[in-house]
Parts: structure tokens; C-alpha cells; sequence
């Protein structure tokens, strides 16, 4: 299975989730971390956005969670689908999950004990004694402050003891700048003031002593108390005091005998107060903390496990996203390796990054692509081998001449079907077989044998290249001839050449020239007929004179036996004569055959003509005639052409003579497609022996015992000269010859009035 690449729209959407779940799970620690750091100060507000902070993380431990058990899914079904890098992947989720989750899960159990005994720390004993030793030093300094300003205050209310309400302001004066006092006030029984010293002074109504105070003062001689202390833990603008109130007994001379109350106000110092709220507020916290310690602990370990929660899910799918990552490049090569191993050299795609992986797969499609131009040129190669192969096929099968390649041992490697028609035998069937195991080629192949023999001996020595030599080859037909026929006219003439391949198999290639050995025994049959014809025509008339003369001198003059005896020897003598013109008169004609002048002839014309000599003669064989209307006049020589058919229809009768069936068929036919008019001559003898067929136009070549066999002969020459194909054939009927046709196919006279 190839990996399939993801789209460029693929990869961008995964790489904008990737950083946008990092993004959210960094904000997230970040919030944690600084709750972490704030707690300690302001744990009450870490309390209040725990729960939706804990349930914040709870949903992205969920999607992550979810996104884990998609992704583990679709690798499990790749696996059990045996789709290719699964192993693969899952090894290196595996191992990125693994190497997150460990160091994660040591860091949870180091910070679980770090903050399970830091906060058992905070809550010790030492401390809430210290805590408490603070907080009586700061109220026993307050009360000793208190003592001492009540001390003073009632000193000052016997000072004031004979002091008229006229004079009283310039009193408190002396008495706030003697205890350094903030404010003074001289009150009357009922509540209202008489004189005032400081801050109070620009106030029309300064703050009266509560009834509770007054009551309170009824039973003591001096009363002091501490305001703003408890405000100032959350008014910071508030400043504590320390207030005393004594009562101003009047004397016996006095113009009245009502008390009066002196009320003395001093500011506490502000470190005192400071280091007192200090002390307060850190008590205050720590009780509450105390009494909060286990929800807080909770808090730190739910925490640290949402943090340990999303460190790990985010681990496990940075694994699995960075191992993906990670292993698309490999997949792909594996892949692109398949696939050219399989035989596909098609472009493969690449990917855009700068490592060295992704580097890989540009360079392995570069090398792809140089594979599939070698490729390409190899197969180029192949084609233009194969389109040389098949030119060569097609020469060869198209050559007259044979071609053989023979093996070693002289079996046949392949042949072309010249060879088939030369030798007449089906090579093609025979193909790893030996060729002297034919029938009929024993002794050619062995001479063929002997001649790479010898030529593989001498190339060495003498730089041969091929050899050639002549054979005559004696068909297994040729050699049952019948014993009437000439030996030299029943076998055929090879010229053939040797060469030894490349791969030293032995290639041979013949031709038949037995054509051309007729041609040559033609002219020189020519040669012979005109000196037969000078040199023995003119004894023969002499000798037949002389015969007849001396028949004449003594017919009567000798015995009757005698006489009988002169009689026959003269007859024999003139009859051989006459069989002796007449073969020198067939010898001339053959040698001094005119030459043809052709002219526009109508060839079924001639041939009615020719048949009504036929018509006329009694008990020869009938001819019957089928001629065709629309014949065209054909370019001919009547005289020669007469001659021609007169041989033919004569060796038909003589072939059918003697047989169950006795029918000689003379036909013509026009081809429009050729161009060409046939003349056939058909008969119903026992046709031509194989050998015969061969050579059956050269001269002294007949099946007769009398004959000359120079029919055919002449026949085949006026062909020539008139330009016509000659074709001789055996007809065969259930696979016995049943006559024999010799055809003959002729020019019009103009072809041009004639469509193709």
C-alpha cells in the first residue's frame, strides 16, 4: 500500500491545530502557575476561580483525551488492516508518549510530597506560638499606653479643678502641649462641650463620650480606650487613638458644684500600630489558613494533576503529531521504494520542508525522475531494437533466398520462409531439431556440417569470413522418378554462404539457381538445336535420296525375299529420315524462334479459330471451351500465340489419353484488378511429377518416352517475349493429382481504357 501525500490545505490546517493546542495548553499553565505563585498571598481568590478553573481544565483534558483515544482508534484499525506504517507509527507514539508521560509522572510525585509537607510546614507549632506571643506583646504595650495616658489625664483633671469655663481654652492648651495630645475637650455633665484644645476646636459639634463610657466613668476615676484599630486592618485612611476620659471634680468655693469631664486624645505611633495590624492580619490569616489547610492541599494536588493531566495528553499528542511528522517522510520514501521496486517510475510528489528528511525526498524524486528518463530511453531503445528486429523479420520473410541458423550440433535454431519454399519442407515445425534428421536433407546437411568445419579451422589461419559453395539437392520425390526421366533434371541446385554469428551459432544462406542453371541450359540447348540443325539437315536428304534411288535400280532385279528385305530397309530408312527432319526442324525452330511483334489481338478470336482444327479431327480428346466476353484485346503475336496454344492443347490430349476421364478445358478470364487476361489449359491426366514441376520449361525435360521436351519450352519462351506470366500446376481433388493446368496471363492492349 502506498501513503497517500496530504494536500498542502491538509498539512496547514494541521500545523494552525497543532499550534493553537499548544497555544491553549501553555495560557492554561500559565494561569496555573501564576495561582500557584499567588496563593500564598491571596489564596482566597485562587479558591474562588478554582472550581471554574479546575472545570476549564477538565474540558481541554476531555478534548484532549478524546483527540488521543480518535487517534489510537484510527491507528488500531490501521494496524488490524495491515495498511502500510502502522508499525511504524504507533512505535513512534509509543515512544514519544512514553518519554513525555515518565518524566511528567516524576515530576507529579516529587511536587505531590514538595507540596504535601510544605503546607504541613506552614501550619507548625512554633509558628502559631510566635504568632500569639506577637499578639499579647501588642496588646500589652497598647494597655501599658492606655495606663499611662489615663494616668495623665486625671493628673490634669485635678489642675483643672478651679478653672472657670472663661479661662478653660488656655488650660487645655497647656495640658495637650504637656501630654502631646491630639485633641482636648472640657465636657459638661449633660454632654455638651465647654472648651476645646486641637482638632476639636473646628468642629461645632465634636463626638460626645457614649452613655456607656459615662456609666462607665460613674465607677471609675479615670476611663481610657483604643479606637480605629480594628478599622485599620481594612481602612487604611483610618488612624488608631487612644482615648481617656477622667472627671473634673469641682471645689467647695466654686461658683458651681456640677463635674465636669476632661477627655484627652493621643494618636498611637505608626510603627507601633503598623507591626500591631502586621501581627493581627498574619494571625488572622493563618487561623483561617489552619482551618482551611486540607481544602488548600487539595487545591495544590488538583492542580498539580491538571497539570500533570494536560502535560501528558499534550505529550501523547505532540507524539503522535510529531512522530506522524516524523514519519511521513520515511513512509514516503518506503512507499516511493515500493513502487519503483514494483516497476512505477511515475513522478513522485515531494515535500516543501529544509530538513534533511524531507531533503530525502526531493533527492528520491530526482532519482525517480532520472530512473523513468533511463527508462524512457532504454525503452526507446527497445523500440527502435524491436522496429529493426521487425524490418529484419519482414526482409527476411520477404527474401527469395533461404536463411538457416544452425547450432553446433546442426540443429535448427530459427529460418525464414524462403527456406521453406526452397527446401520444401515445414522448418518452422522443426525448429530444435536436427537437420540432418529430415528426410531428403541428410547429405546436404552434412556437407553443410563439414563446410563450417573446415571454415572454422581456416578462420583463424586466413581471416575468412564466410565460405559459399554450390550443392545439388536431390528431393526424396526426385529420387522415385520414374527411371525414364534425366537424373540432372530431378534435383536442385543450391548456391549457398556460411558465416559464423556472434554467439557462434552458424548462419547459412542459399537460393535455388536451378532457374538460372535452366536459363544457362536453354541457351545452351539453343546453341546445340542450331548446330544439330546445320550440321545434320543437310546429310539427311542425300541419304534418303540415295535410299529411294537404290530401291528404285533394283526393285525386279533381285529375289522376292531379297526384295521384301530392300523394301523394309529402304522404309526404315526414310522413316527415320523423316523422324530425323523433323526433330531438326523442332531444334530450329527452338533456336530461331522470330521475334515476337505485338500488336492488339483478340485472344478468344484466335482461340475459336484454333478449336475448329480440333473439331474436325476423329477420336481425339474433346476440347471443351470456356471463354470469358468481356476480355479485353490483349498486346500478342498471333503466329507465336497459335503455336503456343496448339503445344498446349496437344500435350493435354496426350496427358488425358489412356484415363477414366478424358476432358480437356481451355478458358480464358479477365481481371479487372490486375489488369490481365488468363489463358488456362486444364486437363484430367495424372499431371506432373514433383521434379518435373521444377524444370518442366527447359528443353529435353518431358514424361514422354518419344518426346523432345521442347513444348514446354518453346511455350515458356514466347511467354517471355510477349511479356506473359507462365504458371504450371497440379490439380489435386481429396489429395490425388487429377490433371494438371498450365496458365498464362497477359498484358491489354491498353491499359489506360481499363480501371484498376
Amino acid at each position: 500500500m502506498s501513503v497517500t501525500p496530504t494536500s498542502p490545505d491538509t498539512r496547514k490546517a494541521l500545523r494552525w491545530l497543532l499550534v493553537v493546542g499548544v497555544s491553549i495548553m501553555l495560557a492554561m499553565g500559565l494561569v496555573l502557575l501564576f495561582l500557584l505563585m499567588q496563593a500564598t498571598q491571596k489564596w482566597d481568590v485562587y479558591a474562588q476561580y478554582f472550581t471554574l478553573l479546575f472545570g476549564l481544565n477538565a474540558v481541554v483534558a476531555g478534548l484532549l483525551l478524546a483527540i488521543i483515544v480518535w487517534i489510537a482508534v484510527r491507528l488500531a484499525v490501521r494496524w488490524r488492516q495491515g495498511k502500510f506504517g502502522s508499525r511504524l507509527l504507533v512505535k513512534l507514539a509509543a515512544i514519544f508518549a512514553v518519554v513525555g508521560f515518565l518524566p511528567g509522572l516524576l515530576i507529579y510525585g516529587v511536587s505531590y510530597q514538595f507540596v504535601s509537607r510544605s503546607i504541613e510546614a506552614w501550619f507548625d507549632v512554633k509558628v502559631e506560638g510566635a504568632l500569639d506571643a506577637g499578639l499579647n506583646l501588642g496588646r500589652a504595650t497598647l494597655d501599658t499606653l492606655a495606663l499611662d495616658l489615663g494616668n495623665k489625664t486625671r493628673a490634669a483633671a485635678f489642675q483643672l479643678n478651679e478653672v472657670s469655663e472663661t479661662s478653660a481654652v488656655l488650660s487645655l492648651e497647656r495640658v495637650r502641649a504637656q501630654l502631646d495630645a491630639e485633641d482636648v475637650v472640657l465636657w459638661a455633665s449633660n454632654g455638651s462641650p465647654l472648651a476645646t484644645a486641637g482638632n476639636s476646636r473646628f468642629q461645632l459639634n465634636p463626638e460626645r463620650p457614649s452613655s456607656a463610657l459615662m456609666r462607665q466613668l460613674r465607677n471609675q476615676a479615670v476611663v481610657t480606650t483604643i479606637e480605629g484599630l480594628e478599622e485599620a486592618l481594612t481602612q487604611p485612611e483610618v488612624k488608631p487613638r487612644i482615648k481617656a476620659l477622667a472627671t473634673v471634680q469641682p471645689t467647695g468655693f466654686g461658683l458651681t458644684t456640677e463635674p465636669r469631664l476632661l477627655q484627652v486624645t493621643v494618636m498611637l505611633p505608626p510603627t507601633l500600630v503598623a507591626n500591631a495590624l502586621a501581627v493581627q492580619a498574619a494571625n488572622q490569616e493563618y487561623q483561617e489558613r489552619a482551618l482551611a489547610r486540607d481544602g488548600l492541599r487539595r487545591m495544590y494536588i488538583g492542580t498539580l494533576t491538571l497539570s500533570l493531566f494536560l502535560s501528558v495528553f499534550g505529550a501523547v499528542l505532540l507524539a503522535v503529531l510529531l512522530g506522524n511528522q516524523l514519519a511521513r517522510p520515511l513512509l514516503w520514501l518506503v512507499s516511493g521504494v515500493r513502487d519503483v521496486a514494483s516497476g512505477d517510475l511515475s513522478p513522485k510528489p515531494v515535500l516543501s520542508g529544509r530538513d534533511e528528511l524531507e531533503g530525502l525526498t526531493r533527492s528520491f524524486a530526482d532519482m525517480t525522475q532520472q530512473l523513468a528518463d533511463a527508462r524512457s530511453t532504454v525503452e526507446r531503445s527497445m523500440e527502435q531494437v524491436d522496429l529493426a528486429r521487425a524490418n529484419l523479420q519482414t526482409i527476411l520473410d520477404n527474401l527469395t533466398a533461404g536463411v538457416m541458423v544452425l547450432d553446433s550440433a546442426g540443429c535448427i535454431v530459427s529460418s525464414n520462409p524462403g527456406a521453406t519454399r526452397i527446401l520444401r519442407v515445414p522448418l518452422a515445425a522443426r525448429e530444435g531439431q536436427p537437420l540432418a534428421s529430415i528426410e531428403g536433407l541428410g547429405d546436404f546437411a552434412r556437407q553443410v556440417l563439414e563446410q563450417f568445419d573446415s571454415f572454422v579451422g581456416e578462420r583463424s589461419q586466413h581471416g575468412l569470413d564466410h565460405w559459399q559453395q554450390s550443392f545439388e539437392l536431390q528431393s526424396a520425390s526426385s529420387q522415385r522418378t520414374s527411371a525414364l526421366l534425366d537424373t540432372s533434371n530431378n534435383s536442385t541446385t543450391l548456391v549457398a554462404r556460411g558465416a559464423v554469428l556472434p554467439n557462434q551459432a552458424r548462419l547459412l544462406v542459399f537460393d535455388d539457381i536451378s532457374e538460372i542453371v535452366s536459363a544457362q541450359r536453354a541457351q545452351a540447348w539453343g546453341e546445340v538445336a542450331r548446330r544439330l540443325a546445320h550440321e545434320i539437315k543437310n546429310p539427311l536428304t542425300p541419304i534418303q535420296l540415295s535410299a529411294e534411288r537404290l530401291e528404285m535400280k533394283l526393285s525386279g532385279k533381285v529375289a522376292e525375299p531379297e526384295q521384301a528385305i530392300l523394301t523394309k530397309s529402304v522404309k526404315t530408312i526414310v522413316d527415320q529420315v523423316d523422324a530425323m527432319k523433323r526433330l531438326v526442324n523442332e531444334f530450329r525452330d527452338y533456336a530461331r524462334l522470330p521475334q515476337a511483334e505485338l500488336s492488339a489481338l483478340d485472344l478468344n478470336a484466335l482461340l475459336g479459330d484454333v478449336l475448329q482444327l480440333y473439331q474436325s479431327e476423329a477420336g481425339s480428346v474433346p476440347i471443351q471451351a470456356q471463354l470469358d466476353p468481356s476480355c479485353p484485346l490483349i498486346l500478342g503475336d498471333a503466329q507465336q500465340l497459335r503455336q503456343v496454344i496448339h503445344n498446349l492443347l496437344q500435350n493435354a490430349q496426350d496427358a488425358t489419353e489412356g484415363h477414366a476421364v478424358t476432358e480437356v478445358v481451355l478458358s480464358t478470364r479477365w481481371n479487372p484488378t490486375s489488369q490481365r487476361v488468363r489463358l488456362s489449359v486444364r486437363d484430367s491426366g495424372s499431371g506432373f511429377p514433383e521434379a518435373i514441376l521444377k524444370r518442366a520449361f527447359e528443353p529435353y525435360v518431358t514424361t514422354k518416352a518419344r518426346g523432345t521436351g521442347l513444348g514446354l519450352a518453346v511455350v515458356k519462351k514466347i511467354a517471355d517475349d510477349h511479356g506473359a506470366r507462365i504458371d504450371l500446376k497440379n490439380l489435386e481433388k481429396d489429395g490425388q493429382v487429377q490433371g494438371a493446368q498450365v496458365s498464362l496471363s497477359f498484358q491489354v492492349a491498353d491499359s489506360q481504357n481499363f480501371k484498376a
